[in-house]
């Protein structure tokens, strides 16, 4: 099959699981927020103390995470839609500087998290979240050093690798699932390998993705002057 047409269709097909999956996350910021204010039942299948317990404890953390997280899963998609630039010319940089903050926030903050509440999934959890963390805010911050030097190509390397990071986070939660209907282990048990899980599935896609549409000859390049 040729290149290009392989490229093409699974463009179309990440494009949807990405939509897929942000509005798994955007769902997941609504339930919390609902829980955490008692204006829905908070849960725990297996019986324990219910999952959004230690995000009441620590409303402000907690907010300062998930609402930017919304706006991330929101404006995400956006910077890969090259219709969208192109139609909203004028807007467009606004809401990439937008989701630029929103996801300095939600990575700030889920580097924080684990010194300030323990995860349900315990050290297990906390080291994925805390490494997974800092990999998303390199990369980020990569991302807005290329794009300020004008070299889209390592610009849009590092985005993806920092939205693939951040959008895990709705991987997990399926992951989880199927733990609960298949396993007999407690949450406190594979909480944590379900993070590590879905943060490593969606990184090793993204540098598939990467390097199998990497332009050749563009390996680590670094030319300045690469207009956008």
């Amino acid at each position: 099959m040729n290149r290009a047409i392989t490229i093409h269709r699974l463009a179309r097909l990440l494009r949807i699981t990405m939509f897929f999956l942000a509005a798994i996350g955007i769902a997941m910021v609504i339930r919390r927020t609902l829980a955490i204010n008692d204006l829905i039942r908070s849960v725990n299948p297996s019986g324990g103390p219910p999952f959004d317990t230690g995000f009441g404890m620590h409303p402000v953390i907690t907010y300062l995470h998930i609402l930017p997280g919304m706006v991330f899963m929101i404006l995400g998609p956006l910077q890969f839609l090259p219709g969208v630039r192109v139609r909203y010319s004028r807007s467009h940089p606004w809401s990439r500087r937008l989701f630029i903050i929103a996801a300095y926030i939600v990575g700030i903050s889920a580097l924080c998290m684990p010194f300030i509440m323990m995860p349900i999934g315990g050290l297990n959890e906390a080291a994925g979240s805390i490494l997974f963390a800092l990999i998303f805010l390199v990369s980020l911050s990569r991302a807005v050093w290329y794009d300020r030097r004008k070299n889209i190509a390592l610009y849009r390397e590092n985005l993806i690798r920092a939205f693939a990071i951040g959008l895990a986070i709705a991987t997990i939660r399926p992951i989880m699932v199927l733990f609960f209907a298949f396993s007999h282990l407690p949450p406190q048990t594979f909480f944590g390998t379900a993070f590590w899980i879905g943060f490593t599935l969606h990184l090793v896609a993204a540098e598939s993705w990467i390097n199998y549409t990497r332009a050749p000859g563009s390996f680590k390049a670094d030319t300045p002057g690469i207009k956008s």
